[in-house]
C-alpha cells in the first residue's frame, strides 16, 4: 500500500515541521485546522513537486534512470517498441517505495509534457481496486469520458486510445500483481509506466525491476535526525546507528521512531532504542515485518486512550479518507477535538495529509466551516491498525461507530445538496439552522467538498449496502448521494457514478429478495443503458423491472416500466411494439384516474402509429389525446394534439381536412398564449396552402409565423 508519508526517506515538510515544533508530551497542542487556508489544487496530470527532503536511495535513482536509457528487448533492432516501458519499484510496505517513485517522477517530469497520471491499485481494505473504475478515473484525468456502465475492456481500450501519441508518465502505486497492471499499460512508446509493488510482475515482458531493502546507516540516521532533531542524534551517534538497525533501515519505522522521540524532549536516543526493543513481538511475525511493528506499537501505545481509539476506528473510513467530521463521528467526540487529534497523529507519523485531495479550488473562499483538511493512514500501517481494531473494539461498538459515520455523511450530503438550490429555497433555509460545522459557505465550497470526497462517498455507499439490508440509514445515504451528485454535476456528468450506485442497490435487492428495490434499480439502470445506446440491455432491465413491480403490485414502477419499454421500442423503430406497450401503460393510467398521464400516452400511441403509417388508428389516438386535454382544461396540450391530428390527415392525403384542423389548432394556441406553438402552426398552415395552390395566403401565414418566432425566442 501507499507509504509516501513515511517512505523512502521522503520527508513531507508538514510532518517534519510538526515533529520539530511539537511541545513536550505525546499530546502536543495543535491549531484547529478548520480555519487554515487550503493549498492550491495540483492537477491530476501534473507532476508532484519535490519536498526537498529526500534522503538516501540515490543509488536506486541512478539505476532507474539507467534502466530508462537502456534498450529493451523489443528495441534492440533500433525500432521503438509498441508499448510503454515499465519500471518496477519493488519492496515491502514501509520501505519507501512510493516516495522513491515520486522522486523519480519529479525528475522525469520535464521530459514528459503531458504530465503524470496516478492510480492506486489496492484499496484501503487491502482488496485489489476495480480495474474498470481505475481506467475510468484515469480517463477523467485526461479529460476523456466514457459511457456509464461501460465494461472493463471498453474502458481500458479507451484509456490506451487516449494515451496513444502522448508523452506522459503513468504511476501505478501499490499494484497487487501483473493482472491489475497489464490492462492499463498504454500502447504508447513515448509514455513511461512506473509501478510500485511488493513482488514481481510476472507475465509482463521487459519489466525493469528495482528491489528496495533498508536504508544504509547514514541515510537512516538522516531520516531519524530530520524528525527528532539533530542534537540528541549528534550526541549519541552509535546509539542512533543501533536505532536504525532496530528499525531495519525502513523509512516508515524510522519516521515513527523519530516522531516519538521528538514528542519527548527529555528522552534520549538510548531511551528510544530501549523502548523499541521492549515492544513484545507476536511469535509468528515474519522477521522483515518486525521493525515496523515495533515502531508502530511504540507510537500507538504512547497515545492517550481516546486518541488511540480514534486512530483504530479510522480504518472504518470509506476510501481511507478521513477528516474531522468522519473522525468525530467514528469516535463520538466533538469536531474540534477530532481535528486536534488528527493533527497530532499526523505529527507523530501515524497519518499523512492528503494534500492533493484537500486543496482549495478557485472560487472557494477559505476558511469554510465544513471543509476540514483530509488525512489518510499510510498504507503500510493500515493492516497493523486494523488488527488492533478487532483486538480492542467489540463488534457492536464497531457497528455503532459505522452508523454514526454514515449518519454524519448523510447530514453533510444534505447540506451539500441544499447549496445547489436558490438562496431562498426551503432546503437552504433548513440548512441555515444546522450547526456551523455542517454548513458550507457557498455553492462552490459545497461542490469542492463533493468533488474531493466523491470516491470516499461512493465507497461509503458500497460499505452501507454490501452487508446491509437497505435499512433506513442505507436508503437515506443512497438517495441523498444520488440527488447531490445530480444537483452539482448534472445528469450527464453524474451518470457513471449513478450507474455504480444503482448497481449496488440491485445486487443487494437480489441477494435479500427485495422486489420493490430491485424494480427501482432496474428502471434506473435501464434508463442509463438506453442513454448509452445499449438498447437490448435496457429492454432486459425494463422487463425485469416490470416483473418485480407486478410482484409487489407497485403501480408507479409498473407504469414506468411499461412506458420505458414503449420508449425503447420507439428508439429501435419497432412502432407496433411501441404502441402496444404504450397501450398497456395507458390502461393502467386510466384505471387509476391519472388523466394527465393518460393524455400524454394517447399522444405517444398516436406518434408510434403515425410512424407505422397506420393513419386511421393514429387519428383515433390523437383525437383521444385532444379529448383528454380538453377535459383537463390544458389548452397548450390540446393545441399540440390538434396540430398532430392535422399532420396525420395530411399524411393520409386529406389536405383540405388538414388545413381546417390546423386552423382550429391555431385558434386554440392563441387562447393558450403559446407563442412558439402558434408560430409553428402558422408555418405548417403555409406549407399546406402551398400544396393546395394558394401561394399568396401561404406567404401571409409564413410571414406571421416567422414574426412570432422572432417575438418568442427560445
Amino acid at each position: 500500500m501507499t507509504d509516501q508519508a513515511v517512505g523512502g526517506g521522503h520527508l513531507p515538510p508538514e510532518a517534519a515541521e510538526a515533529a520539530a515544533t511539537t511541545a513536550p508530551g505525546p499530546r502536543a497542542a495543535a491549531p484547529r485546522p478548520a480555519g487554515a487556508a487550503a493549498r492550491p489544487t495540483v492537477p491530476a496530470t501534473a507532476a508532484a513537486p519535490s519536498t526537498g527532503g529526500f534522503a538516501g536511495r540515490r543509488r536506486e535513482l541512478k539505476e532507474l534512470h539507467a534502466d530508462i536509457a537502456r534498450a529493451g528487448l523489443d528495441t534492440l533492432s533500433g525500432r521503438k517498441g509498441a508499448r510503454s516501458r515499465v519500471l518496477l519499484i519493488a519492496g515491502r510496505p514501509g520501505s519507501g517505495r512510493t516516495a522513491l517513485a515520486e522522486e523519480l517522477l519529479r525528475e522525469l517530469a520535464d521530459g514528459h509534457p503531458d504530465g503524470v497520471l496516478r492510480a492506486t491499485l489496492t484499496g484501503p481494505d487491502g482488496e485489489p481496486a476495480d480495474t474498470g473504475r481505475t481506467a475510468r478515473e484515469l480517463l477523467a484525468a485526461l479529460g476523456t469520458g466514457a459511457p456509464p456502465g461501460a465494461p472493463e475492456d471498453e474502458l481500458t481500450g479507451r484509456l490506451r486510445e487516449a494515451l496513444a501519441g502522448r508523452r506522459a508518465l503513468l504511476f501505478l502505486d501499490d499494484a497487487p500483481g501483473a493482472d491489475q497492471v497489464e490492462p492499463l499499460l498504454p500502447d504508447a512508446p513515448d509514455c513511461l509506466v512506473v509501478v510500485v509493488s511488493q513482488g514481481p510482475l510476472t507475465g509482463i515482458p521487459d519489466v525493469r525491476p528495482c528491489a528496495l531493502g533498508g536504508l544504509d546507516s547514514a541515510a537512516g540516521v538522516a531520516v531519524l535526525s530530520r524528525y527528532a532533531g539533530p542534537t540528541r542524534i549528534t550526541v549519541d551517534p552509535r546509539t542512533a546507528d543501533r536505532v536504525v538497525e532496530e528499525c531495519g533501515g525502513q523509512p516508515a519505522a524510522l519516521v515513527l521512531a523519530g516522531a516519538w522521540l521528538a514528542a519527548r524532549p527529555m528522552s534520549s536516543v538510548a531511551d528510544l532504542c530501549q523502548a523499541l526493543r521492549a515492544v513484545p513481538l507476536p511469535p509468528d511475525l515474519p522477521t522483515g515485518a518486525r521493525p515496523l511493528f515495533r515502531a508502530f506499537r511504540l507510537a500507538h501505545d504512547a497515545l492517550p486512550a481516546p486518541a488511540a481509539r480514534m486512530l483504530r476506528l479510522l480504518t472504518l473510513a470509506p476510501g481511507g479518507l478521513v477528516d474531522a467530521h468522519i473522525a468525530s463521528a467514528l469516535a463520538g467526540c466533538s469536531v474540534a477535538v477530532a481535528a486536534t487529534t488528527l493533527s497530532e497523529c499526523a505529527a507523530l507519523g501515524l497519518l499523512r495529509p492528503a494534500a492533493d485531495e484537500g486543496e482549495e479550488a478557485p472560487g472557494v473562499p477559505a476558511p469554510d466551516a465544513a471543509l476540514y483538511p483530509p488525512y489518510r493512514l499510510p498504507g503500510c500501517l493500515c493492516p497493523l491498525v486494523r488488527a488492533l481494531l478487532t483486538e480492542h473494539e467489540r463488534p457492536a461498538e464497531i457497528e455503532l461507530a459505522r452508523a454514526r459515520m454514515l449518519e454524519r455523511t448523510v447530514r453533510l450530503l444534505q447540506s451539500c445538496r441544499a447549496m445547489a438550490e436558490p438562496a431562498d429555497s426551503p432546503a437552504r433555509r433548513k440548512t441555515a439552522g444546522l450547526p456551523r460545522a455542517l454548513r458550507f459557505g457557498s455553492r462552490d465550497a459545497a461542490a469542492h467538498w463533493l468533488r474531493i470526497r466523491r470516491g470516499a462517498l461512493l465507497d461509503a455507499a458500497r460499505i452501507a449496502v454490501v452487508d446491509g439490508e437497505l435499512d433506513t440509514l442505507d436508503r437515506r445515504l443512497m438517495a441523498v448521494l444520488t440527488r447531490t451528485l445530480l444537483a452539482h454535476q448534472g445528469a450527464e456528468a453524474a451518470a457513471p457514478d449513478l450507474y455504480a450506485l444503482h448497481g449496488l442497490v440491485l445486487r443487494v435487492a437480489e441477494r435479500r429478495g427485495l422486489p420493490r428495490e430491485r424494480a427501482a434499480a432496474l428502471l434506473n439502470l435501464g434508463d442509463l443503458d438506453g442513454q448509452a445506446g445499449r438498447t437490448t440491455q435496457a429492454l432486459t432491465r425494463y422487463r425485469g423491472a416490470l416483473e418485480a413491480a407486478r410482484l409487489v403490485k407497485d403501480p408507479l414502477a409498473t407504469g414506468r416500466a411499461l412506458e420505458s419499454l414503449g420508449g425503447t421500442y420507439t428508439e429501435l423503430g419497432d412502432w407496433q411494439r411501441a404502441a402496444d406497450w404504450y397501450g398497456r401503460a395507458l390502461e393502467l393510467r386510466l384505471a387509476r384516474g391519472e388523466g394527465g398521464d393518460a393524455a400524454r400516452l394517447h399522444g405517444r400511441i398516436g406518434g408510434a402509429l403515425t410512424q407505422a403509417g397506420r393513419w386511421d388508428e393514429a387519428l383515433k389516438a390523437w383525437r383521444a389525446a385532444v379529448g383528454a386535454y380538453r377535459r383537463l382544461g390544458e389548452m397548450a396540450g390540446r393545441a399540440r394534439a390538434t396540430g398532430e391530428v392535422a399532420r396525420v390527415q395530411e399524411y393520409a392525403g386529406r389536405p383540405e381536412e388538414a388545413l381546417r384542423t390546423c386552423l382550429e389548432a391555431l385558434d386554440i394556441a392563441r387562447k393558450a398564449g403559446g407563442g412558439r406553438l402558434e408560430a409553428a402552426l402558422q408555418l405548417r398552415i403555409a406549407d399546406t396552402l402551398e400544396r393546395l395552390g394558394d401561394p399568396a395566403a401561404a406567404r401571409l401565414h409564413r410571414a406571421a409565423g416567422e414574426r412570432l418566432f422572432g417575438d418568442h425566442p427560445e
